[in-house]
C-alpha cells in the first residue's frame, strides 16, 4: 500500500516547495484537487496541455504519483444548465488527467437538488440513482476514449450511499474505466455505525474487483452525526481494510484525508503499524 495524503491538508507553501514538503514527510502520492490550489485555476477553458504537463513534471521532480484528481461536482443537479457545464468540467478534468499521469479522476456521486444538501429520501431514492446513472454515463463513456478512469466514491449522505447501490452503478453501465474509491468512513452514519465491520466487509465482497483506491480517515460519533477526523484518533479499525488491501491490492494508492500539518505523519505511521502487523 503506498500512502499519500490530500494536497490541501498540507502545510501552505509555495507550490513546487508543498510538493518537496509532502514527500520530506514520508508520502508517496497525493490526492489533488486544482480548485483547491492557492494561485492554480480548475476552470474548464484553462485545463490545457501545457498546464497538465507543467503539473506531471513538478510531481515528477518531487518524486510523488498523483493518486487522484479530484473534481466533485454534482452529477444529479435538476438544473439542465449547471448540469451541461459539471459534464463538461469532468471531460476536461479526464483530458487534463490523461496528459498529468493522475491515476483517475475522482467524483462523490451527488444529491437530486441544486444545492448539493442531504435528504435521506430523495438522495436514497430509486429515481436520484436512475438520474446519477443517465448523467454519469457520458462521462464515463468519454473516460473510455481519453484512456482515464473515472472512480466514484460511495459516501452515506449521498446517491451512492452503500455497497449494493455502488454495485448497481458498475452493473448498469458497466464498463472497465469506472472503479471505485473506497473510503469507509464515508460508508457510515448514525444508523449503520454499530455494525461498521459489517458495512466494510459488504464493500469490499461487493466490490473488490473495483477498488482502486482507499481513502483513510478516522471517526467517532457526535450527537446525531458522525465526524472525521485524522487516522489513531477516533475509533476506526483499520485492521480488515489493510488485510484486504495487503492480499488483494498490492502498491494501491491510498490517501489521508482530515490530517493536519502537525498530525499527517503520526496518521501515516498509525496505518503503517497496522498494515505492517497484518
Amino acid at each position: 500500500m503506498q500512502i499519500g495524503i490530500r494536497f490541501h491538508d498540507t502545510v501552505e507553501l509555495p507550490f513546487e516547495e508543498r510538493l518537496q514538503e509532502i514527500k520530506r514527510q514520508g508520502f508517496s502520492c497525493t490526492h489533488i484537487a486544482l480548485s483547491k490550489v492557492p494561485g492554480f485555476t480548475a476552470d474548464t477553458d484553462a485545463l490545457t496541455p501545457g498546464y497538465a504537463m507543467y503539473m506531471r513534471d513538478a510531481f515528477r521532480r518531487a518524486d510523488l504519483d498523483v493518486a487522484v484528481l479530484g473534481c466533485y461536482l454534482n452529477l444529479a443537479t435538476p438544473d439542465e444548465k449547471a448540469l451541461k457545464a459539471n459534464q463538461d468540467k469532468y471531460m476536461a478534468h479526464i483530458r487534463y488527467a490523461s496528459l498529468m499521469g493522475a491515476g483517475m479522476v475522482g467524483t462523490e456521486t451527488g444529491a437530486p437538488n441544486t444545492d448539493y444538501h442531504y435528504d435521506k429520501e430523495a438522495c436514497h431514492s430509486k429515481e436520484a440513482l436512475d438520474t446519477f446513472i443517465n448523467n454519469l454515463r457520458p462521462v464515463v463513456d468519454y473516460a473510455e476514449k481519453m484512456g482515464v478512469i473515472v472512480a466514484i466514491e460511495p459516501v452515506y449522505r449521498h446517491i451512492v450511499y452503500s455497497p449494493q447501490r455502488a454495485r448497481q452503478v458498475l452493473d448498469r453501465i458497466s464498463s472497465p474505466n469506472l472503479q471505485i474509491i473506497f473510503d469507509p468512513v464515508n460508508l457510515l452514519w448514525t444508523d449503520n455505525y454499530d455494525r461498521r465491520e459489517e458495512v466494510f466487509e459488504e464493500a469490499m465482497d461487493l466490490l473488490k474487483r473495483e477498488i482502486c483506491m482507499i481513502h483513510l480517515k478516522d471517526c467517532v460519533v457526535q450527537g446525531d452525526a458522525v465526524k472525521s477526523m485524522a487516522c489513531g484518533l477516533g475509533e476506526m479499525d483499520y485492521t480488515s481494510v489493510c488485510k484486504f488491501a495487503k492480499e488483494y491490492k498490492p502498491f494501491i494508492h491510498a490517501t489521508l484525508e482530515d490530517t493536519k500539518p502537525d498530525n499527517a505523519v503520526a496518521a501515516r505511521e498509525h496505518i503503517e503499524k497496522i498494515y505492517a502487523a497484518c
